[in-house]
C-alpha cells in the first residue's frame, strides 16, 4: 500500500479559466482540498509528458504505458499513441481516447479500449504529477508543457527507436552524390523491429507486400555523449561487417543516415505508417518499457 505523500513545494499553474481569468498557485494541500481543484492541475497544462523511464511498480496502467502524452480538456481525455503525427493530430492533443471526471486527489478514468480507472493524483514540483494505481501500487511521473513551448524534436529523439518502428519500412529516396562508393549504395530498403533490422535490394516503389528482404541481422541505436540531436546507428552486416551511421530525424517521416567512412548521406522515407489509435491491434508491441540506450563517445562528422 503507498504512503501517503505530503505535497511539498509550490505547483505554479497557468492562467485558467474560471468564472473569470485568475493565477493559481497550489500548496501542500491543494490537490486534495476539492474535485474542482483537482481538475484544474490536471488542466494547467496542455500536455503531460509521461517519463516512461521514471515509472516506479511492476504494475502498468496500459493507456498511459502506450501514450507518449496525455490532456485534460474539460472532461475528455486526449492521447499521443504515436510519435509520427505528434504536434499535429488534434491540434497537438493528440486522440480521444476516452473520458474523466475528478474528485479530492483522484482522476477517474474512463478509457474506451481500458475502462475505468481511479488514479490518486500527486503533486511533485511546480510542473510535475504523478498518477498513482492502487491496484497495482505503480506510479507515473508527468511533466506538464504549453502546446506552443513542448520540446516535439526531444520527443522523437528521446523515443527514437519507438520512431522508427512505426513504419512497415523505410524507402530510400536520396543518395548524396558526393561520398565513395560502398555496400550500402545498393540498399534501397530497411525495416526496424524491436529486435533486429532487414534489408533490402528491390528497386524504389515497390510494394511493401512485395518486397523480398534479402539480409536479417542485428542493430542498435546509441546515445551520443554531449550531443541531444544526434543519434548513432550501427547495422550488423556478416559480409561487410557493422555500418556505422549518424540517425537525424528530417520530419515525421523521413530520416537522414550519414555515412561517416564514405561520406555519403542517404534519406529514407517511412512507408507503412502503423497507427496505433483506438484499436487494440498492435498494443502489445507497443507498450513503452523502460529503456536507454548506450551511449557512444564519438563527434558528429557531418557538417551542418
Amino acid at each position: 500500500m503507498k504512503t501517503i505523500k505530503l505535497l511539498t513545494g509550490y505547483f505554479l499553474l497557468a492562467t485558467l479559466m474560471v468564472s473569470c481569468y485568475a493565477d493559481v498557485i497550489i500548496e501542500d494541500d491543494f490537490i486534495e482540498e476539492s474535485a474542482f481543484n483537482t481538475d484544474q492541475v490536471l488542466q494547467s497544462f496542455d500536455l503531460w509528458y509521461i517519463d516512461i523511464n521514471a515509472t516506479q511498480g511492476n504494475g502498468e496502467v496500459p493507456f498511459l504505458q502506450r501514450a507518449f502524452t496525455v490532456s485534460f480538456d474539460r472532461g475528455v481525455l486526449y492521447a499521443n499513441n504515436n510519435i509520427v503525427g505528434i504536434g499535429k493530430t488534434g491540434g497537438g492533443y493528440g486522440i480521444d481516447v476516452g473520458t474523466y471526471g475528478t474528485l479530492r486527489g483522484i482522476v477517474d478514468i474512463d478509457h474506451d479500449i481500458d475502462g475505468r480507472w481511479a488514479l490518486e493524483v500527486f503533486a511533485i514540483n511546480r510542473n510535475t504529477i504523478e498518477l498513482y494505481d492502487a491496484r497495482s501500487d505503480t506510479s507515473y511521473f508527468l511533466k506538464g508543457y504549453q502546446t506552443n513551448t513542448f520540446d516535439y524534436d526531444m520527443v522523437f529523439y528521446d523515443n527514437i527507436n519507438y520512431f522508427i518502428q512505426e513504419y512497415d519500412a523505410w524507402e530510400k529516396i536520396y543518395t548524396s552524390e558526393t561520398g565513395a562508393l560502398n555496400n550500402f549504395d545498393d540498399e534501397n530498403y530497411l525495416q526496424f523491429l524491436p529486435n533486429f533490422f532487414r534489408s533490402s535490394l528491390d528497386m524504389p516503389g515497390t510494394s511493401i507486400s512485395n518486397l523480398h528482404w534479402d539480409f536479417e541481422g542485428d542493430y542498435e541505436v546509441y546515445d551520443v555523449q554531449g550531443d541531444n540531436t544526434l543519434k548513432a546507428l550501427t547495422l550488423d552486416y556478416d559480409f561487410f561487417s557493422d555500418d556505422y551511421f549518424e540517425l537525424y530525424v528530417i520530419n515525421d517521416s523521413t530520416i537522414e543516415l550519414y555515412h561517416p567512412d564514405s561520406g555519403t548521406t542517404y534519406e529514407f522515407r517511412g512507408r507503412g505508417y502503423q497507427e496505433y489509435l483506438k484499436s487494440a491491434k498492435g498494443d502489445e508491441s507497443k507498450k513503452r518499457i523502460k529503456s536507454s540506450n548506450p551511449t557512444m563517445n564519438v563527434k558528429r562528422k557531418k557538417l551542418k
